[in-house]
């Protein structure tokens, strides 16, 4: 083989599927063969079967309590042991998960949507509507999302829609940030300044020209700040604040048996404990799963 001869592995054009596959596809191509994203996933989708269809198959009612064998250990009849009241805590574990998984991404959707159009109208319009909106977001970051809820739900009384509604406001200043970030580099592209020549308005340049370009890191943010929102609903749950009895959700069963562990009964709190952190371990990895596949 002289010098300028090239092995034909290096010519080679890139298969048909590659060359043929859309950027989003390419995305999807990514996640599928991601590990990461994959595990996440599996834990996520195990949850949400869990919330939907899990009181088909609990072996006892999460409600029904049975003072004769409360607070007793893991055995074969009770796998996760019974609470003080003797309810079967794993039935409580796998259908408490629909109260968080109802709530949390609901709040996530609401702070994806107002970020979202928050984000689009400072970064777009800029000058003085940036400077006070930005002042203001930053301030309301400045106060801890616990305290925010805590004084919304104690103005407006506790439901499911006010800790949804302050939740999603709450984390909506954080997207809203991101969001502007990237519209602030979008906006000086060429495809903007021809909606503007052909004297388009400044809402269809914002969410029909821009917002197509900027899907990728309000995927990627939404997915971080679901596993936030879900940290957030169990705080709120476990103060007495968020999601109210007779409900078998694991923040309020944590707050409602953590004194047992004093006692050796470390049962009634563990398995809504892993039930939680397992929940938010596999949301981020979907997150991580997702910024990886939108960077490769």
């Amino acid at each position: 083989m002289s010098a300028t001869d090239t092995p034909a592995s290096l010519t080679a054009p890139a298969s048909p599927d590659a060359a043929q596959r859309s950027p989003w596809g390419e995305v999807l191509h990514s996640l599928l063969r991601s590990g990461t994203f994959l595990t996440g996933l599996f834990i996520l989708l195990f949850w949400v079967v869990c919330a939907l269809f899990g009181q088909y198959f609990v072996p006892y009612d999460p409600l029904a309590s049975d003072i004769i064998n409360a607070l007793s250990p893991p055995a074969a009849d009770h796998w996760f042991g019974t609470d003080q009241l003797g309810r079967d805590v794993f039935s409580r574990v796998i259908v408490g998960s629909r109260d968080i998984l109802t709530v949390a991404p609901l709040a996530t959707i609401l702070a994806t949507i107002a970020g979202t159009a928050l984000g689009l109208v400072i970064g777009y319009f800029r000058g003085i509507v940036d400077d006070i909106v930005s002042r203001v977001l930053e301030a309301f970051m400045a106060i801890p999302v616990v305290i925010i809820a805590l004084l919304a739900i104690v103005a407006l009384g506790t439901s499911k829609v006010t800790v949804i509604v302050v939740i999603g406001l709450s984390f909506a200043p954080i997207i809203a940030r991101t969001v502007r970030s990237a519209v602030l580099a979008e906006r000086e592209l060429d495809y903007v300044a021809a909606a503007k020549l052909r004297h388009e308005g400044a809402l269809h340049t914002m969410f029909v020209e821009i917002l197509p370009n900027v899907i990728p890191p309000i995927l990627v943010e939404t997915t971080v700040r679901l596993g936030y929102a879900i940290f957030a609903v169990a705080t709120l749950s476990f103060m007495g604040f968020g999601i109210q009895p007779p409900s078998p959700d694991w923040g309020l069963s944590i707050s409602s048996n953590y004194g047992m562990i004093g006692g050796g009964f470390w049962w009634t709190v563990l398995f809504d404990a892993l039930a939680i952190a397992s929940l938010v371990i596999g949301v981020n990895l979907v997150a991580d799963g997702v910024h990886g596949a939108f960077n490769d």
